[in-house]
């Protein structure tokens, strides 16, 4: 068994030690984390872990404000920058193994000019909430006041900017079954390429509604810790659930928006909620399902390594949760997947869940804000770190560099890692 508030604290206290630039203000603004962490455990041998790729972000562009070029960040969710850094770590990994460095995660295999993993190393996904998307669609039991509250989308303050309070009000999308909730900040965006503006899109973790008997029988928990164990009498109880703000994609099933637990198709694809023109990325439900079977190694990689690599576990963070949701996002849903190329398969991660919340999260951040701070909101800079010698960490907003003009674009200093 895997020691998970370890990993969970190893995780958060990588975060705390990392510079303050891009970070939530305390009080303030919230995030989300996602780690990966390599586990190296030899029979008899005391297990030993470290953090290899971090990520938090909760922001998406949308598609008007994408490049061609590929020069912009489409996806900055914390979920998605931590496995764009592991891959980073693991093309790293790769080189010091080809130059012979025998500390490295990667030993030869026995097909020619191939490599793989050492025996004794597995990967560990972190994420401090539940990934947008399908995984998010959790039944309520009993109050509908949670131990971690719903977040909902909210505009985000320009990092590091000396514009007034007043700036930070600015209107986000919402779902029409959610006027009557508390307003959004409204305000103009800004230009700077580096900085929060009015194309980015917030993802949000569940949300909660109206009261009807619930149908999908997923239980959630109050942030106790996890085994894999689905839920039993109570989860009858259900008579709401937890909405995502992602839009279930063109073609798909829609969603019934009725009363109550009804309201939401469950195992469809999704894309990332956004406020005017929609995203054209799926959500972190979606994403971690394809990791399930096609790996996290990327197409790259996979001309040199003999076989994909799965993540052993996904461990989240105290949140609402239910197991029953995060194998039918994660597992079920592409449990009937055939016709793989040769090593693939479709790979079962163990589901976890840690006792220990971020102290970053909405509902710490509330917990800690003071009116004369203005408005809640979520942190507009996405932070990325990975394990590597050369720039190891980077900034981002709107896609870009954090701070980054126009007139560097294209230039070596505004290339993202």
């Amino acid at each position: 068994m895997l020691p998970v508030d370890e990993i969970t604290k190893l995780c958060y206290d990588h975060f705390r030690n990392l510079p303050k630039r891009g970070k939530p203000e305390l009080g303030r603004e919230w995030t989300l984390l996602a780690a990966v962490v390599e586990v190296r455990q030899k029979p008899k041998e005391k297990i030993e872990m470290k953090v290899v790729s971090l990520g938090t972000g909760t922001k998406c562009i949308g598609r008007a404000a994408m490049s061609p070029k590929g020069d912009i960040l489409n996806d900055s969710h914390a979920e998605v920058i931590a496995r764009r850094g592991c891959v980073r770590y693991l093309t790293e990994q790769l080189r010091l193994a080809v130059s012979g460095d025998k500390g490295s995660v990667f030993c030869s295999s026995e097909e020619m000019g191939k490599w793989k993993v050492q025996p004794d190393v597995s990967f560990v996904f972190f994420t401090s909430h539940t990934p947008c998307g399908d995984a998010s669609i959790i039944p309520m039991v009993g109050s509908p006041s949670q131990v971690c509250p719903p977040v909902r989308p909210e505009g985000a303050e320009d990092i590091g900017s000396s514009a007034p309070k007043t700036a930070l009000k600015r209107r986000a999308e919402e779902p029409e079954d959610q006027a009557s909730k508390r307003p959004r900040p409204e305000g103009e965006g800004h230009q700077d390429l580096g900085r929060p503006d009015k194309g980015m899109k917030t993802g949000s973790p569940p949300q909660p509604e109206a009261n009807q008997p619930g149908e999908d029988p997923c239980k959630p928990s109050d942030g106790e810790a996890h085994t894999g164990q689905p839920g039993d009498a109570e989860e009858q109880q259900a008579q709401d659930i937890h909405r995502t703000g992602a839009k279930c994609v063109p073609g798909e099933t829609s969603d019934p928006k009725e009363p109550g637990a009804g309201y939401h198709s469950t195992g469809v694809l999704r894309v990332k909620p956004g406020r005017g023109q929609p995203t054209l990325s799926l959500s972190c439900s979606d994403k971690m399902a394809r990791w399930t079977v096609l790996g996290l190694q990327g197409a790259l990689l996979s001309h040199y390594i003999e076989e994909p690599i799965y993540f052993r576990a996904v461990v989240t963070g105290k949140c609402p949760y239910s197991q029953c949701a995060m194998q039918r996002a994660l597992c079920k849903r592409v449990s009937q997947v055939t016709d793989l190329p040769a090593a693939f398969r479709v790979h079962t991660p163990e589901l976890l869940q840690s006792s220990l919340e971020f102290s970053h999260s909405q509902p710490q951040t509330q917990h800690s804000h003071h009116s004369s701070k203005g408005r809640v909101s979520p942190c507009g800079a996405a932070i990325s770190w990975c394990a590597v010698p050369e720039q190891p960490l980077d900034v981002t907003a709107n896609g870009y560099k954090q701070g980054m003009t126009k007139k560097a674009l294209g230039t070596p200093q505004a290339r993202l890692w």
